[in-house]
């Protein structure tokens, strides 16, 4: 049996509803994480930042590049279990948003 239109869109809505509730948890945890390890109490740029996060991510994603968002692939980082080593900075954060 097909499904109206209106039965998908209120589908839709629940579904986008769910990941907003997701992405909150998700940002939430990520932020109290950051915040133990003292990011909320340097000052960095928000560009530099998400940088270093996005090698943190590369690094535990077992070393596979990444996409930025300019389109450029990054490279690998570093192999799963090594010590990363960032930029002067690049691993302070700021006090705005985590």
């Amino acid at each position: 049996m097909k499904k109206h239109s209106s039965r998908i869109r209120d589908e839709i809505a629940k579904l986008q509803e769910q990941l907003k509730q997701a992405e909150t948890r998700e940002a939430e945890r990520i932020g109290r994480i950051a915040l133990k390890a003292g990011l909320g109490e340097i000052e960095i740029d928000e560009t530099e930042l998400h940088a270093a996060f996005e090698e943190l991510a590369t690094r535990f994603r077992g070393g596979q590049g990444i996409v930025t968002s300019s389109g450029g692939k990054r490279g690998t980082g570093a192999a799963p279990g090594s010590t990363a080593t960032f930029a002067p900075g690049a691993t302070q954060g700021s006090s705005g948003e985590a």
